[in-house]
């Protein structure tokens, strides 16, 4: 399981011109599954995710996590994080699980997630377009296999 975590001020999704996800600031997460992820890889992603001290305290020193400011997160499935542009100028996707399988992973994943804080998503397969306001900007990507 892979995750781009991105600190947000603004963000929001749109399907087909209409907005279907929106966070007034927190997190936004592309997520992404592969063959032998489980739901110990989803825990472990949830709790790094919630977890992470990246937002600035009182003295501007990334020290407080989502939990600690109150925010919430965009979540937003997104295979092409198991892209594998080795060979060719074509990225494969083989490494991406099939859709089929990755949306109950998705769905576990965001489930979770609103255990804690308010989670907003887009469609699993649509085309989406993604508007970020990025917050520093700061940037983590982590995957559960390393």
């Amino acid at each position: 399981m892979k995750v781009v975590i991105q600190r947000s001020k603004y963000s929001k999704v749109e399907v087909d011109g209409k907005l279907v996800g929106e966070i007034p600031f927190g997190l936004v997460i592309l997520v992404a599954f592969t063959d032998n992820d489980t739901i110990k890889d989803i825990d472990y992603i949830v709790k790094k995710c919630l977890n992470l001290r990246i937002f600035d305290d009182e003295n501007g020193v990334m020290n407080k996590s989502i939990l600690d400011i109150k925010g919430s997160i965009l979540s937003i499935s997104q295979f092409t994080l198991y892209a594998d542009s080795k060979k060719g100028n074509r990225p494969s996707y083989i490494k991406a699980l099939n859709g089929n399988e990755a949306i109950k992973l998705y769905n576990d994943f965001n489930n979770k997630l609103k255990e804690f804080v308010p989670v907003a998503t887009g469609i699993f397969g649509s085309d989406m377009q993604v508007a970020i306001q990025n917050d520093g900007p700061v940037t983590i990507i982590i995957d559960s296999h390393n």
